[in-house]
């Protein structure tokens, strides 16, 4: 039975998609049921425009290759009748857009899809200029583009209170790498059988400096390192630019503490941290224009949401799946 939606019953689909997402424009595509050639029919009105079986079948091609390589059985149904769904969605949103875009008079000239073309061209895209489905798709893209951005971005404004509240809330994604000034104490095994022994002598230093040993004698007297001649020394260090294993032992550590015996490819590490930079964060000032940047994407997100359920709102769309 056909599915009426309308002003008054205000019964519209409800799936909705992210501003790129509705923008995607489809290509033409070879029938992902040649094997059984379906007689065409309306799937669904949308105001005045159609929308036929095959226009679905075109849209939903591409994705419907990876699902049958993907699932089986009972679980390829399901996967199929829901990409057919969200696929008929996409396009009635889609259609919506471009109504929208004709009746505001948005215009695309055949040189801003000459330019685009060869634009897409340039970045891999294989396209047919003389097949007139592909140059519509073009069209029709850039239609998109420019109606949203009139109709949505274009009264989406960031202030100075926005961004600041942004940073206060998201302050660990501007936090600067956490650095440690360390030395250490490496002892490598002699040979590829010399590991036990390797390890036995890190305990034995392990047990000196527990017992009072000075970091800087042991390492002079027992490391393998580079650094050894130094104390151990290797002075500054930034989070991140150590083993994960010995990234993990230090963490806990306060300045002077002492890791445990370490075992990574190189060896077995006694690590000490010897000063520790607290944790920072990059200034407001620094990265200011990166939030305004983030905000003014979320909230044209949330302004297109919106716009589009109100288009759907005002339209009549007829679902005959």
């Amino acid at each position: 039975m056909p599915v009426h939606l309308n002003p008054v019953s205000r019964t519209i689909v409800s799936v909705t998609f992210g501003l790129l997402i509705s923008l995607l424009w489809f290509r033409p595509a070879p029938s992902a049921f040649s094997a059984t050639q379906l007689e065409d029919r309306i799937v669904a009105v949308v105001n005045t425009d159609l929308i036929m079986q095959s226009d679905v079948r075109r849209e939903l091609a591409p994705e419907q290759e990876r699902i049958r390589q993907q699932y089986h059985g009972e679980e390829l149904g399901q996967r199929l009748k829901t990409a057919e769904y969200m696929a008929l969605t996409k396009m009635i949103e889609r259609r919506l857009q471009l109504q929208e875009a004709k009746a505001k008079s948005v215009d695309v000239s055949d040189q801003e899809v000459k330019q685009a073309i060869q634009q897409m061209k340039q970045q891999g895209e294989k396209i047919d200029e003389k097949d007139p489905l592909s140059v519509r798709n073009v069209r029709d893209q850039l239609a998109l583009l420019k109606v949203v951005d009139r109709e949505v971005r274009s009264g989406v404004m960031v202030g100075d209170t926005e961004m600041k509240r942004y940073y206060k809330e998201h302050q660990t994604r501007f936090a600067l790498p956490e650095e440690y000034t360390l030395s250490q104490i490496l002892i490598q095994p002699r040979s590829a059988d010399g590991t036990a022994e390797a390890l036995e002598k890190a305990r034995i230093v392990m047990t000196e400096l527990k017992r009072g040993e000075k970091f800087e004698d042991a390492a002079l007297r027992y490391s393998d390192g580079p650094n050894a001649s130094h104390g151990g020394r290797l002075g500054l260090v930034r989070q991140g630019e150590l083993l994960p294993a010995i990234e993990r032992a230090i963490a806990p550590l306060v300045p002077g503490g002492i890791s445990e015996i370490v075992e990574t490819s190189e060896g077995y590490h006694i690590v000490r941290v010897d000063e520790r930079t607290p944790k920072q964060f990059r200034p407001f000032d620094e990265v200011k224009f990166e939030i305004q940047s983030l905000v003014f994407q979320q909230k044209s997100e949330d302004v297109f949401q919106s716009w589009l359920v109100d288009l759907k709102n005002k339209a009549y769309i007829e679902i005959k799946f």
